[in-house]
């Protein structure tokens, strides 16, 4: 009752907050907007600026995402998810869930230090599950007279360097986990280092028995050109392994603008229990524990296996056996190159990856490799057009080749028609197909494809 109790003040919370966070983003949003009347623009200036004097003052932080809709699938299928590893699920039209996560903050100015703390809740539900906990809760401290320019934290965060949207996945970024460490340690003028140590543990009790310990670096924004940067990850791992093995990953980054395009290049390496990123990767399961009888029969069983009750006799010499699941590491490589651009009503984000893993013990590699995009066109004033694709295929040695293809088409209403404006509500249909090899695994039923359409909003603010 209590987790109840306190999972419904959470949400409540959550609600009212976000209602808040909103409202002043969409006024923050709309001033940027050239569809806004000069005299509505200044009225909605004098409200941005008064509610962000009003946060300010407070001291108060609002962050947060959100997703929700109303979905629908042929033929009862799944309403979305539809995708082959890590890289073969395009998320839009193919999401069919609601989801939302508000982070508050508070800062406080100590004796000319800074001191936050945070929490960020979260909320689930989809047709295959539906959870609610938290993602972020913790503290930091920056402004200290010895390290200025230093930011010290403690306790579970998303430490995250850049992702890719359209595919929903953070492929750089350490965190989840209960830890702590510094930002923001410069190197000269080649950049800044964050140090960060986890525990394996975190808000949601996901402990296993492994025991694991690792140690997470990032050396963020080198300055390789005028335009261009560079990234680098590092991440060590020990704990109560099978193979008693350390493990490591590494990543670099590099960002290269050109003009009204970004590039970016993704590579990354990882053995053992680190994943891609350095966080976690399989860790052992749980321990299970069985002891003998505490009876022994003192004469020939019967042939069913029972005794009769006048020959049990208590065991004198009970026996306690404990056994742990140890899960394998594997061997992972990454690469992925991506790219972001706006030319007036023209926007978008595409990639091609390539992505491998092989179990240790296991002698096989599976091999994950994907194209997508979306692209937007902004057609009238808040309205833009949404095309979307992804191909993907998936093959483990010995078996065939999955091959998975989506495409989306949509309208959406957003505040600008740039591909970045939030929030948007979109109305979309999308057709998810496969070759023989993903029909036979059962990923339509007993059809051969899906088709799906929905209304959706997406949102997020800071």
């Amino acid at each position: 009752m209590r987790r109840q109790r306190h999972s419904l003040r959470a949400t409540a919370t959550a609600a009212a907050l976000l209602a808040a966070a909103l409202s002043a983003q969409a006024a923050d949003t709309q001033a940027e907007s050239s569809s806004v009347p000069p005299m509505a623009q200044a009225q909605l200036d004098m409200a941005s600026a008064a509610a962000k004097k009003a946060l300010d003052t407070l001291g108060l932080q609002l962050w947060g995402y959100m997703r929700a809709g109303a979905y629908y699938a042929k033929d009862g299928l799944p309403k979305g998810h539809y995708g082959l590893g890590e890289l073969g699920y395009n998320r839009l039209g193919n999401e069919g869930d609601q989801y939302l996560e508000f982070g508050i903050g508070k800062k406080w100015d100590i004796n000319g230090a800074k001191v936050g703390t945070y929490w960020m809740p979260y909320l689930y539900n989809a047709q295959c599950c539906n959870a609610s906990g938290t993602k972020q809760v913790y503290a930091d401290i920056s402004g200290l007279s010895f390290a200025p320019e230093l930011s010290f934290w403690a306790g579970q965060r998303y430490h995250r360097i850049q992702d890719i949207h359209i595919i929903d996945n953070w492929l750089f970024e350490d965190g989840d986990n209960f830890g702590g460490g510094v930002d923001g340690i410069k190197i000269g003028s080649l950049g800044t280092l964050n140090i960060a140590a986890y525990t394996e543990g975190n808000t949601d009790n996901s402990k296993t028995t492994s025991e694991g310990k690792r140690l997470n670096l990032q050396w963020r924004k080198v300055p390789i050109t005028a335009d261009g940067t560079l990234d680098l990850t590092a991440g060590y791992i020990r704990g109560n392994f099978a193979d008693k093995k350390n493990s490591f990953a590494l990543g670099a980054l590099y960002n290269q603008k050109l003009g009204v395009l970004t590039n970016s290049v993704f590579l990354q390496g990882s053995n053992g229990h680190a994943n891609l990123s350095g966080k976690f990767y399989n860790l052992n399961g749980q321990t299970t524990t069985t002891t003998s009888s505490p009876f022994i029969c003192t004469v020939a069983e019967n042939p069913d296996g029972s005794c009769p009750t006048q020959n049990l006799v208590p065991n004198p010499n009970p026996t306690t056996v404990t056994s742990t699941t140890f899960n394998p590491g594997a061997k992972q490589v990454r690469i992925v190159d991506a790219i972001n651009w706006q030319s007036g009503p023209f926007g978008g984000q595409a990639f091609i990856g390539y992505q491998t893993l092989k179990p240790e013990g296991s002698g096989k590699t599976t091999k994950n490799a994907a194209i997508g995009g979306r692209l937007s066109y902004g057609v009238a004033r808040n309205i833009k057009l949404y095309g979307d694709m992804n191909v993907s295929t998936l093959k483990t040695d010995g078996s065939d080749t999955q091959r998975l293809d989506k495409e989306t088409i949509a309208i959406a209403v957003a505040p600008n028609t740039d591909f970045w404006s939030r929030p948007e509500v979109r109305l979309y249909l999308t057709r998810v197909g496969g070759n023989d090899a993903v029909k036979a695994a059962g990923t339509f039923g007993t059809r051969s494809s899906a088709i799906l359409a929905g209304i959706q909003v997406e949102a997020w603010w800071e």
